[in-house]
C-alpha cells in the first residue's frame, strides 16, 4: 500500500511540475506575444523624475538616460520630449540631466515614473505636426484597419508600419520629412492595435500573420492611385514589410524597403523579452516552445522573412549592435548575403526601433539618398 501511495505522490508531483513548467513558459512568452502597443517593452528601464528646471529634466542615471539623441519621455498621463545630456550640468553618481524640449501633455513632477520611447509625437498628423491628413479605413482580412493618410504629389507611396511597443504614432517621426519630399504616406494600425480588429487568439505573431494587413494596405494604395510603394517598417513592422514584399499578390508594386531594427529571428527576440522579465535562463526554451504551440511559429527553421533569396527589391536597413531586442547579427548576415540589394546603415548607442532618435539628421540623410532613385 505504501508503494502505491508513493507512486501516486510521485506521479502527482511530476504532473504538477509539468503543469507549472507549461504555465511558466506561457507567462514568459507573453512578454512578446502580448506586448501591448504603446507600452514600454520589458527591456526598457523604468526611470524616476528627480526634478525639472527651465529647459532641463533630472532623471535616474542609467545606460538608457545616457543615450545620445532625442526621445519621447512617457509616463502615466504625461508625455514630453527630451534632448541630449547636458554636459554643463553638475555631475552626479545617481542622476542625469537632459535637455527638456517640451512637455506635450500632462505634468512632470519629482517622483514620477517614466520611460523613454522612440515616439516624439502624440496625436494625429494634423494635431501633432500641422499636416493635412485623412482618417481612412483599409479593408483588412479581419475587418477595417484604421490608418492616417497624408497626401503627397508623387505616385510613389510610403506605407509605414510600427512594431513592438509602439503605435502608428511612431510614423510621425518621419512624416514631415516624407511630406516635404512629396510622398503620400499611409500610417497603418493593424490587428491588435487600438481601433483595429483583435486577432482571433489575442496574440502578436511577430509579423507572421500581421503581414496580411500590410498586404491589405498595398491593395488600398493600388486602388487609390499608387504606382509604386516603399514599405517602411520598424521592429516587427519591418518583418511584416519583408513578408509582404515576398508574398503579397501585389508585391510587384513594392519598389523598395526601409527596415529599422528588423526582427529577423523571432526566437531570439522572444527570449530577450522573456529574459528582461527576469525569466530564469532554464525556462527560456519553454517560452519558445510555448510560443510555437500558441502561434504556430516554426521553432526549427529560421524566420523566412530573413531569407535573402526572397529579397527582390532594394532595401535600406538601419540597425545597431546595441539593440537588445532584435539581434544585430541576423541583420548583418542578411546584408552580407545580399550586398546587391541591401544597404546597411549601422547606428550605435540606439535602442530597439530608435535608430532615428540617436541622430535624426544623419538618419534622414541616409534615407533621402535611398529614396531619391525610387521617387
Amino acid at each position: 500500500m505504501r508503494t502505491v501511495t508513493a507512486t501516486a505522490a510521485a506521479v502527482t508531483a511530476a504532473l504538477a511540475a509539468g503543469a507549472a513548467s507549461v504555465a511558466a513558459g506561457r507567462f514568459a512568452s507573453d512578454a512578446a506575444l502580448k506586448a501591448p502597443p504603446g507600452r514600454p517593452l520589458p527591456t526598457e528601464p523604468r526611470l524616476t523624475v528627480h526634478g525639472t528646471a527651465a529647459g532641463q529634466i533630472v532623471l535616474t542615471r542609467d545606460l538608457a538616460t545616457l543615450r545620445p539623441g532625442t526621445y519621447g519621455l512617457a509616463g502615466n498621463g504625461s508625455h514630453a520630449v527630451v534632448g541630449p545630456v547636458l554636459a554643463t550640468a553638475p555631475p552626479s553618481a545617481d542622476t542625469v540631466v537632459r535637455r527638456l524640449e517640451r512637455v506635450t501633455h500632462g505634468t512632470l513632477s519629482p517622483g514620477d515614473a517614466v520611460w523613454l520611447t522612440p515616439n516624439l509625437y502624440v496625436g494625429t498628423p494634423s494635431g501633432a505636426l500641422g499636416l493635412d491628413h485623412a482618417d481612412v479605413h483599409v479593408p483588412g482580412e479581419l475587418g477595417p484597419l484604421p490608418a492616417w493618410f497624408v497626401p503627397g504629389a508623387r505616385r510613389t507611396w510610403v506605407i509605414a508600419v510600427h512594431g513592438l511597443g509602439t503605435t502608428r504614432e511612431h510614423a510621425l517621426n518621419l512624416a514631415r520629412f516624407l511630406h516635404r519630399r512629396g510622398f503620400p504616406v499611409l500610417a497603418l494600425a493593424y490587428r491588435g492595435d487600438l481601433g483595429a480588429p483583435r486577432p482571433p487568439d489575442g496574440l502578436n505573431h511577430l509579423g507572421a500573420t500581421e503581414w496580411r494587413d500590410v498586404d491589405a494596405a498595398l491593395r488600398y494604395a493600388a486602388r487609390h492611385g499608387a504606382e509604386r510603394v516603399v514599405l517602411l517598417g520598424w521592429s516587427t513592422g519591418a518583418t511584416m514589410a519583408l513578408r509582404a514584399a515576398a508574398h503579397s499578390g501585389l508585391r510587384d508594386l513594392v519598389s523598395g524597403l526601409v527596415l529599422d531594427s528588423p526582427v529577423l529571428d523571432w526566437q531570439a527576440t522572444l527570449r530577450a523579452l522573456a529574459a528582461a522579465r527576469h525569466t530564469p535562463g532554464a525556462l527560456l526554451p519553454l517560452a519558445v516552445r510555448a510560443a510555437q504551440g500558441r502561434t504556430g511559429l516554426d521553432a526549427h527553421h529560421p524566420d523566412e522573412a530573413a531569407d535573402p533569396i526572397r529579397l527582390r527589391v532594394p532595401a535600406l536597413v538601419l540597425h545597431g549592435p546595441d539593440d537588445t531586442v532584435a539581434p544585430w547579427e541576423a541583420t548583418r548576415r542578411l546584408a552580407a548575403r545580399r550586398p546587391d540589394l541591401v544597404t546597411l546603415h549601422p547606428v550605435r548607442q540606439a535602442p530597439h526601433a530608435a535608430m532615428w532618435n540617436a541622430d535624426p539628421a544623419a538618419y534622414e540623410e541616409v534615407l533621402r539618398r535611398f529614396l531619391t532613385p525610387l521617387m
